[in-house]
Formats: structure tokens, sequence, C-alpha cells
């Protein structure tokens, strides 16, 4: 039994004719009744009692007539609702992502991607690097937004948005007014407000300074916090200096409540990195959605 089956069933049973139904169907009339009698074989039984000038539905009919009404109305709303997803008039999406691009930067592009596509919900989960990752491999979110590649198996890692690690100091600290940029060697003689451990933001930090065969551990550290956002706020009340996100600490330099403070001889830019399950069933938002946000001009127009 299929669906064009019990379409033509409907139509000869509406119109009590084989003819009327072809016509109406734009099909010939041998190939309705085709249809009819491949329906009967499937139920074994007569579905039509035919008369000289109309068709009558036996008993088996009359049970299988508003059975195959809700099944063709089923059917219908499906196909409408595949459309709208294929037209992205509706669906769901469930992003993830680190403080630095689930905070600052993925709430200006998903409002973009909102008004282009206003059908399609949104959940951002905003968690550590590690906690993505884990949520990509377990299937729990369709795309995972980083600031650490993850190259695990099950993983498919790409570079996505460039970002720049930025020293900050208060105004009023020794180094806000160095024209020429502070020396790498000297960070040591400063006191340091660092992302907590695993952080996306400190892992990344801990390997540039790697490459300088430079210990983050041995620079002297007043605090740890669990937030991008909390550590800016007590570079600002002058509790140390620290390194983060240009995105995160962009308003608080234009404001004047922070300095940044050249770095000689590190390059700080860094990737933000796309992740998603590598056997995950792509879905019509979550492509639309990586299409978006990995358009440059996109990028440019909401990102300052």
């Amino acid at each position: 039994m299929n669906f064009k089956q019990l379409e033509a069933f409907l139509w000869v049973a509406e119109l009590q004719s084989f003819t009327k139904a072809a016509r109406q169907l734009y099909i010939s009339q041998p190939a309705i009744s085709f249809q009819i009698k491949a329906l009967e074989e499937d139920l074994q039984a007569p579905l039509f009692q035919r008369g000289d000038k109309k068709v009558m539905l036996t008993e088996a009919g009359r049970i299988l007539y508003p059975e195959a009404k809700k099944m063709l109305r089923h059917y219908q709303k499906i196909k409408e609702g595949l459309e709208d997803l294929k037209g992205l008039k509706t669906g769901h999406l469930m992003v993830g992502a680190s403080t630095i691009p689930g905070e600052y930067i993925l709430p200006l592009l998903v409002g973009g991607f909102k008004k282009k596509y206003p059908g399609i919900d949104i959940t951002l989960k905003v968690a550590g690097s590690s906690q993505v990752a884990r949520w990509v491999r377990q299937r729990e979110i369709d795309l995972g937004i980083t600031g650490v590649p993850d190259n695990n198996e099950g993983i498919d890692c790409v570079p996505w948005l460039k970002d720049q690690l930025v020293l900050i100091v208060p105004p009023s600290h020794k180094w806000a007014n160095l024209t020429h940029g502070l020396d790498l060697a000297e960070l040591k003689n400063g006191t340091m407000v660092l992302r907590e451990r695993g952080s996306g933001t400190r892992r990344s930090l801990e390997k540039k300074l790697e490459e300088k065969n430079i210990e983050l551990d041995k620079i002297p550290c007043v605090m740890e916090l669990g937030s991008t956002r909390a550590v800016i706020t007590a570079v600002e009340a002058g509790l140390g200096v620290s390194i983060v996100s240009r995105y995160a600490v962009q308003e608080a330099l234009e404001l004047g409540r922070v300095v940044e403070v050249p770095l000689v001889g590190l390059d700080m830019a860094r990737f933000l990195y796309q992740l998603r399950h590598s056997q995950g069933p792509g879905g019509f938002a979550v492509e639309a959605f990586v299409k978006f946000i990995s358009d440059r001009d996109i990028c440019k127009r909401f990102l300052r």
C-alpha cells in the first residue's frame, strides 16, 4: 500500500467514478484501475462494487475511507513540514560555544541570522571548550564553537574566525604609557589575573608563551576567575593585568576603563574553531547557519 493508491481510492470513492477520478489525477482510467486493484490485493478485500453508472464502497471500503483520509492528511502535513524545513521557514538549531564566542560574538550573529530566518529557533549553550567538544561528541548540539582546536576522533574541526589576544592594564598602571610596547620578559614583573585552567583563552595563552619558552605558571598570578568579563572587571579595579580576547575587551578599551599594551616579539593572533560530529547528519538549519557565520562580509557587518 502506498499513498498514490490511497489518493486514487479516495478520489474514486468521492466521485463514484473511475473515469472522473482519473481525470482529476491527470492519469488514464486503466492506470487508476491498476492502482485500485493493487490496493485491493494488498488488503485482500474488495473496496468497490461496480455498478452501471457509478461505483460504491464495499464494507471494507467504508472502513478504509476515513482512515485513508487521516493518513493522507498526516502525509500532507509531513510534506509541508519538510518543505518548510527546506525553505528554512521552520527548524531548531542547538549551538554550544565557549565563553568568548558564546558571550561576545555569536549573540550578534544569531541576531542577524534570526532576522533572515525568523522561523528557525536557536538555543545557545555556553560552557568551557572541553565541555563544548564533549557535547559535539555526544551529539547533544549541532555545532560547537571553541577557542581551541579539538582533533579527537569523531570531531571535524575547522578554523573559523581570527581573534587577537591583547595585554590589558588599568589606566594608572606603570605599563599604560609604554609607547613602544612591553618586552615579553617583563611579564614576570607584573601580577596577572587569569581565566581558570582549561579555558580556551588560557590554553591559547599558554601555547603562545610556550613558543617563547615562557611558562605561564612562572608569572605571578593574583587570582583565577571563571569568566572573561570578571577578569576585565578585576583589571579595571586595579587588581592586576591580564591577556584577553579583543572581542571581549573592545568596549572597555573604547571607554578607557583599561589600556592595551602591545607585547613585543609575540604574535597574539589565534583562531576560533567550528566543531561538528564527523558522522552527525547535517540539517537544513545547521547548514544555513554555518554558511551564514562563515561569510566574511556578514562577520564584518555584525562584528566590530
